[in-house]
């Protein structure tokens, strides 16, 4: 009988996180590695966020906290919901885990009983599904490519709901694709929601201040108010903020989901650190100024690297509203051969031979449920995003 539970076979090791650990070993091992895989933003975390913390340090805020979170954050996260996306919840209607990840965790554990779906659009971020599988739920993929902008539309919604739909995921701004949906797109979803009243929309906005060119964020319950007691709307301090080693996430959503995600959080980790939780009480009501100096920063980034990108032979790389991502084609490589002899035919292929050949490191797109793509994030320093486009171009053009 083998020590490892059944319910393991069906999940797999993060993609995301594989790429970033095997360009860190190369890298100690005397590589010269751009890493491109990571989903951090290299900021550092603003002064008066570390600050808040020192104080609740030196005040003594390190015990135990309320399970899933403080009063003071909670509050923070209603001011939040209100003052950003013209939501009212109440502090008991409020979730704080560690991470967006075991927000998403707890939400799927305390409602997925075996056979409900999940519809998941593809592209996705990687834990998704794997998720809803230890969850004992199934996902049910929806692919949503180029052609659609990697969106999902409201006929493929339709299509996909069944009697056993529990939760349709949605993530806007997305990871991996950059992909966000416009107040019209959303609406068509959720005129559809709208009409299956046993479906529940968990969105993940983890990504909504990092929108370009004048783009406005919407999420489902704001754009339609008839969902509201049946959306667990998730976000966090990690990429706004750039706080990602703090692990704070959060998710507003009705009382009684509410309630057994704290369930499962008291059975798990308990309460999110205290000290974190302190600190993530500055970053949502501290100066919010920054956020638009960083996105614009990083919309200078995704157009060189986009820009880039569509230099190199046999990529195509659409240009994203939002987050830090890009999600290019590399179909126009496959079937060829490098200078080492082997031909490419997945995707796979190609990120392998980026990473031996450029020392590049990015994530291939079947990671995220659709290929022939590769992710890139651009998350990282404008030199270094020049230098491994520059590094891409050059192996590309060495294909045959």
């Amino acid at each position: 009988m083998s020590i490892v539970a059944e319910r393991l076979a069906r999940i797999k090791p993060s993609q995301t996180i594989a790429v970033t650990a095997k360009a860190r070993a190369l890298k100690a091992a005397g590589r010269d590695i751009i890493g491109l895989g990571a989903g951090e933003p290299d900021f550092d975390t603003p002064d008066n966020i570390k600050q808040a913390a020192i104080r609740a340090i030196q005040q003594g805020q390190t015990k135990y906290t309320d399970v899933d979170g403080t009063p003071e954050l909670k509050r923070a996260v209603c001011l939040k919901f209100k003052r950003e996306n013209g939501l009212e919840y109440k502090p008991e209607q409020v979730s704080v885990g560690t991470g967006g990840k075991q927000v998403i965790f707890n939400a799927m554990m305390a409602t997925l009983s075996p056979g409900d779906e999940v519809i998941i659009p593809a592209p996705y971020w990687v834990s998704y599904p794997d998720i809803v599988l230890m969850a004992e739920g199934t996902p049910v993929f929806v692919e949503c490519g180029a052609e659609s902008s990697f969106k999902m539309r409201a006929d493929q919604l339709e299509r996909a709901i069944t009697p056993r739909t529990k939760w349709v995921m949605l993530n806007s701004p997305s990871n991996p694709s950059g992909a966000a949906y416009t107040h019209d797109e959303m609406k068509a979803l959720t005129d559809v929601l709208v009409r299956h009243p046993h479906v529940w929309v968990f969105t993940d906005d983890m990504y909504e201040h990092l929108v370009y060119d004048g783009f406005t964020f919407v999420t489902p319950a704001q754009v339609e108010p008839a969902l509201y007691d049946r959306t667990l709307t998730v976000n966090g301090v990690s990429k706004a903020y750039a706080m990602t080693g703090w692990r704070i996430g959060y998710g507003a959503g009705p009382v009684q989901l509410i309630k057994a995600m704290a369930n499962v959080q008291s059975q798990s980790t308990s309460n999110p650190s205290s000290i974190s939780q302190a600190a993530a009480v500055e970053a949502l009501v501290g100066p919010q100024d920054f956020i638009k100096e960083r996105a614009e920063v990083f919309r200078q980034r995704r157009d060189l690297v986009v820009s880039m990108l569509n230099q190199a032979t046999g990529i195509h790389c659409p240009r994203p509203e939002g987050a830090f991502y890009v999600y290019p084609s590399c179909a126009g490589t496959l079937g060829k051969t490098t200078p080492g002899g082997a031909v490419l035919k997945t995707d796979e292929d190609f990120v392998t031979y980026l990473l031996e050949s450029e020392g590049v490191a990015v994530v291939q797109g079947s990671a995220f449920g659709l290929a022939p793509h590769f992710r890139i994030s651009y998350a990282t320093s404008t030199e270094a995003l020049e230098e491994a486009c520059r590094r891409i171009q050059r192996a590309t053009a060495a294909l045959r």
